[in-house]
């Protein structure tokens, strides 16, 4: 592997925004409420991340926690967020629109990768949900996207590195397999090794997963919050990552 792998960061405050690229990270992923999965951040911390940060910026696009099936009035929302990100001089989107039976909703998800343009799309974790991971990467091609965010349908990419590997090698030049869930300097080097993947994501800690109260479905959580989580720490732990995928990069 003779370049580095992509690292993005999942961040919901600027200062954890500004220690990720004094890390070294080369993209964020930005969005609030991570304690329940995340939802789109507002104008206000976009526009002071935007000042304060030069690396790309991509913006989470959901207008609520809970499932991805939305109504027309929310699909509008979405756009409107969408135009929001872009002329406060974001770099990418993330979003994922799924039907009942968790299937991609690719019309639906296909206006919104439109109205996107010529920003690139993530199609996130709602991937996850899919019965078949490798219909559902040949039906997130067809919106448009161009990278899915995923952990294999499972909680932690480490216990999917056969499927990451699958969807990567199906993916081919087509589109990004970009690896998430439980990823950090214990087993990111692991990780990029065994998928070939060119890029992954990881909120560095911060977050974790819990059981959403039903004991059957399971979200991103907050493990300290960005009070917390010391923004030194935060940088630091990013620069172990980065280190982590140049020795990959190198051969080590």
């Amino acid at each position: 592997m003779s370049t580095r792998c992509v690292l993005e960061i999942c961040v919901e405050s600027v200062d954890h925004a500004v220690a990720a690229a004094r890390g070294g990270a080369d993209r964020l992923e930005l969005c609030s409420e991570l304690s329940s999965g995340g939802i789109t951040p507002s104008a206000g911390l976009m526009q002071t991340t935007r000042r304060h940060v030069g690396i790309p910026i991509h913006i989470l696009i959901r207008p609520r926690p809970g499932d991805f099936c939305y109504t027309e009035y929310e699909l509008e929302m979405m756009r409107d967020d969408i135009l929001a990100a872009k002329q406060i001089g974001m770099n990418g989107l993330v979003l994922g629109v799924l039907h009942d039976n968790q299937r991609i909703d690719v019309e639906r998800a296909r206006m919104l990768v439109e109205a996107a343009r010529p920003l690139p799309v993530t199609f996130h974790r709602a991937f996850d949900l899919s019965k078949n991971p490798v219909a559902a990467l040949e039906e997130v091609v067809q919106t448009g996207a161009s990278r899915i965010l995923t952990s294999g349908g499972k909680k932690q990419a480490t216990d999917a590195l056969s499927t990451l590997k699958r969807l990567a090698h199906a993916a081919k030049d087509r589109i990004v397999i970009m690896p998430c869930g439980g990823i950090g300097s214990a087993n990111i080097m692991r990780i990029v090794r065994a998928t070939s993947v060119r890029e992954i994501h990881t909120s560095v800690g911060v977050s974790r997963l819990r059981s959403t109260g039903n004991g059957t479905r399971r979200s991103p959580a907050n493990g300290s919050g960005p009070a917390g989580f010391r923004s030194e720490l935060f940088e630091k732990k990013v620069g172990d990552l980065v280190r982590k995928l140049n020795a990959v990069a190198q051969g080590g």
